[in-house]
């Protein structure tokens, strides 16, 4: 079914067009963005969406997830990121099953649609079943089977990731893949260097936590006998594109050496906040040449995938502990969770902007709300003023996944009651 939107507010983030344009029609057929000017004509048969005073923008890329996570929500205080994996984490995941994982990422896509994010970096297991609940929704994912040593199953998680890759890569328009290392603290040599050969062979990203916290990194230091984390990534990682998520405990010094690699950051200040690890330097990486984008990290830390405070808190907590009001302009922002995220997964030909011959991955925000009025900077009243609640449409490839904040062919209190039934048995 073609689409028409009609006289909406333009934020493209496309960068030969104007950042802010008024009453723009934008048409979409077989998934794409055809024509974007004023006055089109709908032909017969065509969706027509009036957008009004409606902001039409490009939606947002969550680069850091785990999205089977949405049923440990809020099972964080009191403990350490370390603790919290060991004690608590770990062992619920060993009971889970693929019906729960398939419920649990069902509860993600919903929340994830219903907050304006039509793509999301996921690093989990039991794929499969996600891939499922995202195509039953509609939803877009970049994705990975996570690899690592913990229990000594690096060889076995390798080859499931590799069986992920074969099985998936390139089958669906909306599922894309990549090599999920969990981190240089949890896999050992052989292992890294194996999922590495994975991410040349199928010429995939590479996904990973770094640097999320002070013992991750002084087990790094220790684990590869190395005066600093990012000696290994310059030892292992060359010829790959990486998204590294976290990157908090790092000097000024390793960015300068990070910004000669290809790397792009996946910034996670909620997760970051909750767990005690500190606020990355993402201005001084953003100044020295690294693609900075945003991730919620799983709720279980991050507590939603509502990329709207993820944006409001990566600003201000840069102005704020850093002590420079100028740092991240809205704008800036704004491409951080929107075209930044499409460049860290290798996806910018498709989504990130507005733009003719890409894919319709689009959001309709409504800004006629009390948090919202009067109108001053539109950018800067949608990184912190806007919530997920504000947003009232999304399109993703070229499909409508939800009008008027109905997401279109789900049961939502059906699957709200599968998840709290799968935490009360894995808690038991």
């Amino acid at each position: 079914m073609d689409i028409l939107i009609k006289n909406c507010n333009l934020i493209s983030m496309d960068t030969s067009r104007e950042k802010y344009e008024k009453n723009i029609d934008i048409y979409i057929s077989n998934g794409k963005i055809v024509k974007i000017s004023k006055d089109i004509i709908a032909k017969e048969g065509t969706k027509v969406i009036e957008a009004k005073n409606r902001i039409c923008m490009p939606g947002l890329i969550n680069t850091h997830a785990h999205l089977s996570m949405s049923i440990f929500r809020e099972t964080l205080d009191g403990y350490t990121l370390q603790d919290w994996l060991n004690k608590k984490i770990w062992p619920m995941e060993d009971k889970l099953t693929k019906k729960d994982i398939y419920n649990a990422s069902l509860l993600s896509c919903i929340e994830m649609i219903s907050t304006g994010t039509t793509l999301a970096n996921d690093q989990y297991f039991m794929e499969e079943e996600t891939i499922k609940a995202a195509n039953e929704l509609g939803v877009r994912l970049q994705l990975t089977r996570t690899v690592n040593d913990v229990a000594d199953l690096g060889r076995e998680r390798l080859e499931e990731l590799e069986n992920l890759i074969k099985e998936y890569n390139g089958k669906y328009e909306n599922i894309t893949l990549n090599v999920g290392i969990h981190g240089l603290y949890t896999t050992g040599k052989e292992t890294l260097e194996k999922s590495i050969e994975l991410a040349k062979k199928y010429n995939l990203p590479i996904h990973m936590h770094f640097c999320e916290n002070e013992k991750e990194t002084l087990d790094i230091k220790k684990e590869y006998n190395v005066q600093s984390p990012v000696e290994v990534l310059e030892k292992y990682f060359t010829n790959t594109h990486n998204i590294l998520a976290h990157v908090v405990k790092v000097t000024s010094k390793e960015i300068d050496r990070l910004s000669k690699m290809n790397v792009s950051v996946a910034h996670c200040p909620i997760s970051n906040l909750r767990l005690g690890c500190g606020v990355a330097k993402i201005q001084e990486m953003k100044d020295k040449g690294i693609n900075v984008s945003l991730g919620t990290d799983g709720q279980g830390s991050g507590s939603s995938l509502d990329m709207f405070d993820t944006m409001k808190f990566a600003s201000l907590l840069q102005k704020g502990v850093f002590e420079n009001s100028k740092n991240m302009e809205s704008y800036e922002v704004l491409k951080m969770a929107t075209i930044n995220g499409a460049k860290a997964l290798k996806l910018e030909e498709k989504v990130g902007s507005i733009k003719e011959g890409k894919d319709a991955d689009i959001i309709l925000l409504e800004l006629d709300t009390e948090t919202c009025n009067p109108k001053g900077n539109i950018f800067a009243d949608i990184v912190y003023n806007a919530k997920g609640s504000n947003v009232k449409a999304a399109i993703i490839n070229g499909k409508i996944i939800m009008e008027e904040r109905e997401i279109l062919g789900i049961n939502k209190d059906e699957i709200y009651k599968k998840c709290e039934q799968i935490i009360e048995r894995i808690q038991e």
